[in-house]
């Protein structure tokens, strides 16, 4: 069974960073991508950036360049690094983790979810 717990949410600026984080609890199992999805009220959950077990990664347009998904293997932490925020990045951010294999970009693959952390740009 696999845990997640996410952090790191608040209120910036436009222009300004933040940096999401999430704690991975997990059992002996292999995970297939670990990803971070954000929403908006009355949107569907949308994909932001993945991180694989093999350590490659992938970002939606709207955020490359900007965002940076990376691990801390050793702490089995995922963290999401936000530059240069735009009102169109508010949204409830999820960490979520697979052992599927598949398009990463998509949510109906993922097992895991954790709460949500909101972000808010203003």
């Amino acid at each position: 069974h696999v845990q997640l717990v996410e952090s790191g949410g608040g209120s910036v600026q436009v222009g300004e960073s933040l940096r999401l984080s999430c704690v991975v609890s997990r059992g002996p199992i292999s995970i297939a991508y670990m990803s971070w999805f954000r929403q908006v009220p009355g949107k569907e959950r949308e994909a932001v950036a993945a991180i694989s077990g093999g350590d490659v990664t992938g970002y939606a347009d709207s955020v490359k360049g900007r965002f940076t998904i990376y691990r801390d293997k050793g702490k089995d932490q995922l963290y999401l690094q936000m530059n240069n925020m735009t009102h169109k990045d508010t949204a409830m951010y999820y960490c979520a983790a697979t052992t599927r294999s598949g398009v990463w970009a998509k949510a109906s693959i993922y097992e895991y979810w954790g709460q949500g952390t909101q972000v808010t740009v203003s």
